[in-house]
This record gives structure tokens, sequence and C-alpha cells, in this order.
């Protein structure tokens, strides 16, 4: 696994040992960074379900100015810590070992940027996209990786469903916060 473009270009990551993560493939991680090119230039993200880190470490490869990185495995987030230092983006960096609702709900920070990759066929987006809605920053994205199947709502408040993109089994889902919604 690989850091695909930026100044972070070719660095090799981490993977978790033993634990069930799927790394996103490099065609996936091209059209997710696709889809939010403009956006990426000194935003700020937030990467929930981080595994080894690969999509927060892209974002800032590709210009992001920080990003928080949570995932509930300690395991995952020594792994994103050592990804960063081997990216040299730990310094743009904040890393920590929580379930992801316990850090939306905790949490009064906003981000340009959520990138969601939660593990598979738990419905987990559908419950989460309400807490993320006040944590996105307007025009703020969110992008999220489900299997293929999954069954996305059209609207949550005020973040719109604009597209989605299928990988194989894979389904990229690109949400949007709008104003008065």
């Amino acid at each position: 696994m690989r850091v695909v473009a930026g100044s972070a270009k070719g660095a090799q990551l981490k993977t978790l040992e033993g634990e069930s993560t799927r790394p996103t493939a490099d065609r996936v991680k091209e059209g997710m960074f696709s889809a939010v090119q403009f956006l990426l230039p000194g935003a700020e993200v937030l990467d929930l379900f981080a595994g080894s880190g690969q999509l927060g470490i892209e974002a800032l490869s590709r210009g992001a100015a920080k990003a928080v990185f949570i995932d509930k495995s300690r395991a995952a987030a020594d792994v994103v810590i050592q990804n960063l230092k081997t990216a040299g983006l730990f310094k743009q960096a904040r890393v920590a070992a929580m379930e992801a609702e316990q850090y939306l709900r905790g949490t009064q920070e906003t981000f340009d940027l959520v990138l969601l990759d939660p593990p598979y066929r738990q419905e987990t987006v559908q419950r989460l996209l309400p807490l993320l809605e006040a944590r996105l920053r307007e025009n703020g994205v969110v992008l999220c990786e489900t299997e293929k199947e999954a069954r996305l709502p059209q609207q949550e408040g005020a973040l719109v469903k604009k597209k989605s993109y299928v990988y194989g089994k894979i389904m990229v889902t690109k949400y949007q916060k709008e104003g008065g919604v």
C-alpha cells in the first residue's frame, strides 16, 4: 500500500497485522480524490475508521492543511502514527483511539472533508450522517466508502447526496453540506 499522489507520493504505508481492515485500492483512492481535488488545498480533514490512515494521509499529501485520524483500535492508531511519520506528515495530524460516534458527539471541531470507510453491512454511514452534518463546514464534503449494495439516503439535513461512484464491489458516495437546507 502506498501514497498515490502529492508530496508523499510513493511512500510505502504499513497495514494492520491480523486486523480485519480493507486497504482502499489505488484506483478507488484516485477516484475519491479526483472528486474533491479543488477542496483539498488547505482543507481540514477528518478520517473516521482510519485503519492504516491511508485516506487521510493521501489527503495531506495532496495539500490538506491538517487531518484528524479516529479509529477505535489502539493498534490502528499506532500504525497511523508510524505511517504519518513515514510519509513526513506527522506534524499536520492528530490521532486518537476512540469510537467514531463518541468522537463526533464530543468534539466541537469542524471540517472541510470527512473520509468515512466503516465496516461494511452495518449501516454505519446512515447512523453517522446526522452527527457528521454538525461537524462539517458549509460546502464541506463527506466521502463514504461502502459496499455497492448499500442504501444511502438522498439527503440527511443539510447533507445532500451529490454522486455515487462504483468500483467493482465498492461504492463511494459524495455528500455535500449546503446552506439554507
